[in-house]
């Protein structure tokens, strides 16, 4: 089942997402790259290891593992679509609520724009 890969893009058109992962090491976007790869050919049950949700939010988490602990939160508006709204190297126990927060308002933004 094929699955639609949509980024958060900024009203100005800033790509925060794609820099994010640019800005990462070669082996650190290589990971990330391959499990976004596995989704958009096989749908979201083909990594379920991977995927975690946020309890009491709509965000799902894909958390890459290694040498830094990588996560993307990403939204599934539909069945065969996400959007990643945001990422970043989880470096405590807990996850940051600023990290929370920075994706929740993200996707009041999209509902600005989708309406």
């Amino acid at each position: 089942m094929k699955t639609s890969i949509h980024y958060y893009v900024t009203k100005t058109g800033k790509k925060v997402v794609q820099e994010f992962i640019d800005s990462l090491d070669k082996i650190q976007q290589a990971k990330i790259i391959r499990i976004i790869n596995t989704i958009e050919i096989y749908g979201l049950r083909s990594v379920i290891p991977h995927l975690k949700k946020l309890v009491g939010t709509p965000l799902w988490e894909i958390r890459i593992l290694g040498k830094d602990n990588i996560r993307i939160f990403y939204i599934a508006p539909t069945q065969d679509s996400i959007v990643i709204l945001h990422g970043f190297i989880k470096k405590k126990q807990k996850t940051d609520s600023k990290e929370i927060s920075i994706a929740i308002a993200r996707i009041s933004d999209l509902g600005k724009t989708l309406s």
